[in-house]
Parts: structure tokens; sequence; C-alpha cells
């Protein structure tokens, strides 16, 4: 007993590790690359789930943690000034927003106060593109519209579907968005090609399509903005983002939280901290929204433009991991053995055991296992540590 004791201390038993990190309330201008680096070495001298620091650990930090320090905000004024220094008389199209109060709703209010005519919200249906919906789907297919070529106002809309409320908000977004302001007129469609019917000025508002839907357009002679490209330039007085107002949120009345801005400088100031401090040269990224879809809801939860805005080197590409269960399927006999031989040979370009993992960025795993642990709520844990990620089953194989 005593020497499966002692084995089972110098086993590995605890693969990946996720810390939510808790951190003070912080305001505008606060040193939050030190903050947080001396935040997490306090973690470790703590009796309550005492942290030890690896080379490769990664820390992430949440994008509005480092917006709100940047204090990079804007007020509507400057979101609609914007507006008509690209668009000063017309018309103007806004294509493909996503059904949000908190997203999009107060992003619209500015739009609407910089355009001179008309606003035609362009909706696409049956949902938006990170699958909110606008109607049941139900009753679409049972219908005789084609979504790929009809066009429907909000009159033709109410009579064949009647009002609509979003499942978890309860909102009738068509009725929302058109309260904003009396210029504004709801159409719903799919087809960017149709949006020409209404006006020639387009400013697109799709996150993940923005660049096709803007390509399409200005092949057909449209004069095109999207929402990347409003308050995008750097201010001296003002907020703003490489992303312009994508990624942003509601604030208050008159503002809007922007989308954290110089992410990649910021994550190498931490790195470079977090070595001077510990000795141990970790990975860092900024994260916003995660990539992964509600089962339930069908809704994907990835309203910013990206997971992660910024992050070290060490991060980019896609993990280079063999199949476990392939090789022990093969290799019933000595599968440990066979494991230990695949991880090798993997290591040395020999990947055929890899076939059949999903490729993915790691950025966007790593985000999403971190905006999953923090969530938006009141954990106050807006800066997540992970513990071996990187490693592998080789780094220590448990003892049966």
């Amino acid at each position: 007993m005593i020497e499966n004791q002692t084995n089972n201390k110098k086993s590995r038993y605890v693969g990946t590790s996720v810390y939510g990190i808790r951190m003070p309330i912080i305001t505008q201008g606060a040193d939050i690359a030190n903050i947080i680096t001396d935040t997490i070495v306090k973690a470790a001298q703590s009796d309550y789930q005492a942290l030890t620091f690896h080379h490769r650990d990664i820390i992430g930090i949440t994008e509005s943690f480092l917006a709100r320090a940047q204090g990079n905000y804007i007020q509507l004024k400057d979101l609609s000034d914007d507006v008509s220094r690209k668009f000063p008389t017309g018309d103007v199209a806004v294509a493909f927003p996503i059904l949000s109060r908190n997203r999009f709703a107060k992003i619209l209010e500015g739009i609407a106060k910089g355009v001179q005519g008309k606003v035609y919200v362009c909706l696409s249906y049956p949902a938006d593109e990170v699958g909110n919906p606008i109607m049941d789907e139900d009753d679409l297919f049972q219908s005789t519209l084609n979504p790929y070529s009809d066009v429907l106002t909000k009159a033709d809309f109410r009579r064949q579907f009647g009002v609509y409320h979003h499942p978890i908000t309860g909102t009738d977004y068509i009725e929302l968005y058109e309260k904003i302001s009396p210029n504004i007129e709801v159409v719903l469609l799919n087809n960017p090609k149709d949006i020409l019917s209404l006006t020639n000025q387009v400013l697109v508002a799709s996150i993940h399509a923005r660049h096709r839907h803007k390509q399409i357009l200005e092949k057909l002679g449209a004069k095109v903005h999207t929402l990347e490209e409003i308050c995008n330039q750097p201010q001296t007085d003002k907020g703003w983002s490489e992303y312009g107002v994508l990624g942003s949120n509601f604030s208050d009345a008159e503002r809007l939280k922007l989308f954290p801005r110089e992410a990649k400088e910021f994550c190498q100031t931490v790195q470079r901290l977090f070595e001077e401090k510990t000795g141990k040269k970790v990975e860092v990224m900024v994260y916003g929204d995660g990539g992964f879809k509600c089962p339930k809801t069908k809704i994907w939860e990835f309203a910013d433009p990206v997971v992660s805005p910024g992050y070290t080197d060490g991060l980019n590409g896609m993990p280079n991991e063999i199949k476990i269960k392939a090789v022990a399927d093969n290799n019933t006999k000595n599968a440990e053995e066979a494991i230990k031989t695949a991880i090798a040979n993997k290591k040395q370009g020999n990947d055929f055991y890899s076939l059949g993992t999903t490729p993915r960025q790691i950025t966007d795993l790593v985000g999403s296992l971190c905006d999953l642990t923090s969530g938006s709520g009141d954990k106050g844990t807006p800066v997540i540590y992970i513990k071996g990620y990187f490693d592998d089953y080789t780094k220590g194989i448990p003892q049966v």
C-alpha cells in the first residue's frame, strides 16, 4: 500500500487546469499589466488553491478589462459624425446587422443621426448571422417564400407572419429598430444585390461576412463602408479601435465601449512583466466572445469580429496532436507504448494519427475556454490562468 501511494505521488493525474483569477475593479488609466501580473503572483502565495507556474502556461485577459483601462469609449456623436463624413448625403442601407439590444441598437441610433436621408435596415431571415431568429424557421419552410430571392417589407412580414418575439429576450427586433428613429425602415432580404434596389450607399453591418458583402456590393458599383471602418482611426482624445465599432458594447445612454486597441502590444508587455517577476515565460492573449454555439437556442455566441484581437506569438497556429483513441484502437496489445511512439513520431512530422482531429486555431480554442470560464456575470474573474495546455500524455502517464 505504501509503495502504491509513493508511485501515485510521482504520477501525474491532472492535465490542463483552468483558473479564474479574481481581480480588483479597475478604472480608466489603470496600469493593468502590472495589476494582472502582481495579482497572479499573489495567487501563487494564497492558501486557497495556490498556483504554481511553468513555462508556456497561458494568461487570458477579457477584452472589456483592457478596453476599460484604455478608456476606449466613444460618444454616439463620434459615431454619427464619422458616418456623416462617409455618407454626407442621401439614403443609406445598413446591411445584415445582428439582432441585439446591447451590440447593435445603440450603434443604429448613432448611424441614424449621421444619415441625412432614410436608413434602410436590411435584416437577414429567418435569423441573423449568429443565429438570433427574426421569425420561426418552420413558418418560413411552410410558406411559399424563397429566402434567396424574396424581399419583405415590414408590412409584408406582418401580413404573413405577424409579430415575432425573440425566444430569449422577448424582443420584437423589427419594432425595436424602427422605433429608434423616424428615418429608419426595416427590410428583410438575404441577397446583398437586392439592397441596390433601395440605395447605392451601403454600410455593411455584418460581422463575419463583412468582407464578402463589401466585395459583392462594390463590384456592382455601390459606395460601401463597413462598421469596421467607423471610428477606426487613432485619436488623441477619443476612443478608437482597429475593428471600428465591431465588437462594441452598450455603455450608457450616450456612449459605446469599443473593442480594445493595440491588444498584441499589451500582451507582449504582460508576457515580459510576468517573466521578470516569476522567471517563467508564459503566453498571453486578450479574448472576447468564444466561438461556440448553444445547442438549444441555435445561437452562435460570437458577436465579436474575432475571438482574440491580440496574443503572443506562441499561440499562433493550430494544435498538432494525435488522436489517442485511434492509436489505442489500432494497438490493443500495447497501447501505452504505441501512444508514446505516435507522439514522438508526430513531433518528427509523422501525423497519421492526427486524422480526424478537427482543425481549429489555438487562439479560438483557448479564447473560447477562457470565455466559458470567466463568463460575463458576477464571478469577478476577467483574467484566466491556464496550466498544462501544451502538455501531452508523455508528460505524466498515470499509474493504474
